[in-house]
């Protein structure tokens, strides 16, 4: 099994992070392969009594043995990498051994976190998109313009003064409508070229080229484990468009950020909550604005691991979760926060939406739509008893063995992981076919 997926399916926390630590612990994966996305991702592990929460770096840097890849398709702040390194090798992880970021990668600038806070106050859909305001948007977004990008490589290269002086003239004509978003430090050259050349020297140990790395990897087939960033729904082209992040975030990002063709990913985890939550605006058709919601936030802790903003929180949307599956390639299902769904005295899952009075099983593509779409529900009595210490999944309640199975037939997909709680102990691996 040369290479792994682990993908989100909703908007984003579906709680990645666990599933690609747990895999990367049991199954002996050589690579852990951060592909897409920025420092908006927030990935948090819980080891023992130690929780690491993880922005740009792969969650497989807990692990011993695995080499962590940052990939050409990922924007990346250097300021938080630098600081997510200095606390993990404060508590004991030798990151700079385990660690390998792409030459490749574009770089976040000042400018782009500033432009980031000007965009996101003006509404020019109606509402705020709700970024993280980490510059991811206008980062990619010189990316794909390409005169005003800069990539890692450019902050170890001898041109590294001149490229900063020619970006910042131009970004002071482009942002020149947007005077009162910026500081004066945003549009300091030197003091952005002495602190970004810093940060190259400091991160030059760790770069290197990721694309024939993993090539070479792959070739010998050595076990790859691809982390995705943010959730499926969220992706740029396929997800709830413009409510969405600047980058590939479903199964089909991966071969792009990654520059692993396709035929190298054999397996596919979709990783979903057992219930929904979303983070920023755009439409939310299972959102539970009530005591229901606010129940399910506190019970799954639901805040940003980033930001640390309060999530939005619904039932369990079968239909997009479904859409998102498919689009991704996935072919086994990790059913997390179990936990938390246990403590509800009623579960509901939205089988299908009414559009206009039609009864539909598709995500529409045009957000008017999906604003306009009702749930259809199925309801089941709660079982309101702990899981959380279950290690087999005959031990459960027949309530949650039924939700479970009922999941599994909506979203066409076997569970095959089912975790209810933080922990890594508190998962369930061993599911009998029956369940799948």
């Amino acid at each position: 099994m040369p290479g792994t997926s682990v993908i989100g399916l909703q908007w984003g926390d579906e709680a990645k992070g666990k599933i690609v630590d747990l895999l990367a612990e049991q199954f002996q994966v050589a690579i852990v392969v951060r592909y897409q996305g920025g420092a908006n991702a927030g990935h948090t592990v819980v080891i023992g009594r130690e929780t690491y929460k993880l922005h740009q770096i792969p969650s497989g840097i807990l692990t011993p043995g695995v080499m962590n890849l940052i990939t050409p398709g990922v924007v990346f702040n250097p300021a938080v990498v630098l600081d997510e390194i200095a606390g993990l090798t404060g508590r004991g992880i030798p990151v700079a051994d385990r660690l390998l970021i792409s030459p490749r990668v574009h770089v976040v600038f000042p400018w782009h976190i500033a432009e980031d806070r000007a965009l996101n106050t003006d509404k020019i859909v109606g509402e705020s998109i709700g970024t993280t305001l980490r510059g991811i948007g206008p980062c990619y977004r010189d990316k794909y313009g390409r005169l005003a990008a800069i990539r890692l490589g450019d902050l170890v290269s001898q041109h590294f003064r001149e490229r900063i002086e020619q970006v910042v003239a131009f970004k002071r004509r482009a942002l020149e409508g947007y005077r009162e978003a910026l500081t004066a430090e945003d549009l300091d050259a030197e003091l952005i070229y002495r602190t970004y050349r810093d940060y190259g020297a400091q991160l030059a140990p760790m770069i290197g080229d990721t694309t024939t790395y993993l090539l070479d990897a792959v070739e010998a087939d050595r076990h790859v484990l691809y982390e995705g960033a943010q959730g499926s729904l969220l992706d740029i082209d396929h997800g709830t468009f413009p409510f969405v992040t600047s980058s590939n975030s479903s199964g089909v990002g991966v071969s792009a950020g990654a520059g692993v063709p396709g035929r190298w990913i054999t397996k596919v985890y979709g990783v979903a909550k057992a219930y929904t939550t979303r983070v920023g605006g755009g439409p939310f058709p299972t959102e539970q604005d009530n005591p229901t919601g606010h129940q399910i936030r506190e019970l799954g802790r639901e805040y940003g691991t980033t930001t640390g903003r309060p999530r939005r929180c619904g039932w369990f949307d079968a239909v997009a979760v479904r859409y998102t599956a498919r689009l991704s390639g996935v072919d086994g299902l990790a059913l997390m926060m179990l936990d938390v769904v246990s403590h509800l005295p009623e579960i509901r899952v939205c089988v299908a939406y009414e559009l206009d009075g039609e009864r539909i099983t598709h995500v529409p593509s045009q957000i008017e739509d999906l604003r306009r779409v009702v749930p259809v529900y199925e309801t089941w009595p709660g079982w309101q008893q702990d899981v959380s210490q279950m290690t087999r999944l005959e031990q459960l309640p027949a309530g949650a063995r039924r939700l479970i199975a009922r999941i599994s037939e909506l979203v066409g997909v076997p569970v095959e992981i089912l975790s209810v709680g933080p922990a890594r102990s508190q998962t369930i691996l061993d599911l009998p076919p029956a369940a799948r």
